[in-house]
């Protein structure tokens, strides 16, 4: 059984699909299906490790972005974009999978361009309230299509469309409170607010959390999250803004989180602020409450979407960029702190929301189809 994953471009593409593989080996494993082959095709393997972990074959295509506003690159990128389709087919073509799984962005393109060229089927997963143009494309061919939001139905075929939520790798499903503090070198009689950045960071936040750190570290514990990009600018400026401070102490940046440190972070955290991408899933199942800044100008606003999805549940506040300010952030980290009721409420719309089988459910879609396809 061959199985092609693709996708691209940042976490929120490559992580679920991850997941997804994990339950694909885990249920090959206990359905007794031999020689499952996994691959995974992009234009960079994203995460080398976790693909070796997985023992899934990485193939590189070239893909070229495809944006609405005028660039030259768009020009050079056509090229990329041809050479993409015509090595994916090449290479779908001798792989010849039972089955693509596509979490979309450009990069998928050339693989499921292949796909639907040589009849192979393909489910698609979108993970934002607002589907991108390639997912919207792919499902029309596709042979199932799932999605995290059930606001996205609006926009594909529903016959053939099912609300799974979104893929969270094993690792990461669940907080780990026990020893958390001491992980960070933490004390356990302030409360812990947590920043996440996504893989490239936040700069916008990361500047506002600066701008409030005296004040913020005053009454608070914080972890951030910073991006591996600006890890060393904001390092060097907390340190200037609390030089002979003594809180400084209670600040801890970080330019990325690994499995173990993700699963201390959360257990630790009291409150998460992050934007509105693919974090929301993993802070939902994690039960953490959390103020959550959409960035302004997204692919057909969908973090705005995003964010305001999920705070109809009652397991977020929403700060919109353009009223976010140091002042409106740590009065509402004051104020949710202050109710310990409204952050139980959080909590367990939170967990209400968390959708932890999702990566079984589209695993065991993509075994189904990849078995009818073998016969």
């Amino acid at each position: 059984m061959k199985i092609l994953l693709t996708g691209g471009g940042t976490g929120g593409h490559f992580y679920p699909l991850i997941a997804i593989a994990e339950e694909l080996i885990e249920l090959t494993e206990k359905e007794k299906i031999i020689d499952l082959k996994l691959y995974y095709m992009s234009d960079s393997p994203y995460d080398k490790r976790m693909l070796f972990e997985n023992n899934i074959t990485y193939i590189q295509i070239p893909a070229g972005k495809m944006r609405k506003y005028f660039s030259i690159k768009n020009f050079f990128d056509m090229f990329s974009t041809a050479t993409g389709m015509f090595f994916g087919v090449l290479s779908m073509f001798f792989i010849y999978p039972d089955v693509v799984i596509s979490k979309g962005g450009y990069a998928a393109f050339p693989a499921v361009f292949a796909a639907k060229l040589l009849r192979i089927p393909v489910i698609v997963h979108e993970s934002d309230s607002y589907p991108g143009r390639l997912n919207v494309w792919t499902a029309k061919f596709a042979e199932k299509v799932a999605i995290s939001w059930a606001e996205a139905i609006e926009f594909l075929p529903k016959e053939k469309t099912a609300l799974t939520g979104q893929p969270i790798r094993k690792e990461i499903l669940q907080r780990k409170p026990e020893g958390s503090h001491a992980f960070f070198n933490l004390t356990s009689d302030l409360p812990v607010v947590l920043i996440l950045g996504g893989s490239q960071g936040a700069e916008k936040i990361n500047n506002i959390i600066l701008e409030t750190l005296p004040e913020l570290l005053s009454r608070y514990q914080v972890i951030h999250q910073t991006g591996v990009n600006n890890i060393e600018d904001v390092s060097s400026r907390s340190k200037l803004i609390m030089e002979n401070n003594q809180n400084i102490s209670r600040y801890t940046a970080i330019p990325f989180l690994n499995n173990l440190s993700t699963k201390m972070a959360a257990g630790a955290a009291d409150i998460i602020i992050s934007r509105a991408g693919s974090a929301i899933f993993e802070i939902a199942s994690w039960g953490v409450p959390s103020i959550i800044i959409p960035i302004t100008n997204s692919n057909g606003d969908h973090q705005r979407k995003n964010a305001f999805n999920y705070a109809r549940t009652g397991a977020c506040e929403v700060i919109e960029e353009i009223n976010l300010t140091p002042h409106v952030l740590l009065a509402e980290i004051d104020k949710l702190t202050s109710n310990p009721n409204r952050l139980l409420q959080m909590k367990n719309s939170a967990l209400e929301f968390a959708s932890p089988d999702a990566s079984a459910k589209i695993a065991q879609a993509a075994i189904d189809i990849a078995i009818t396809h073998e016969v």
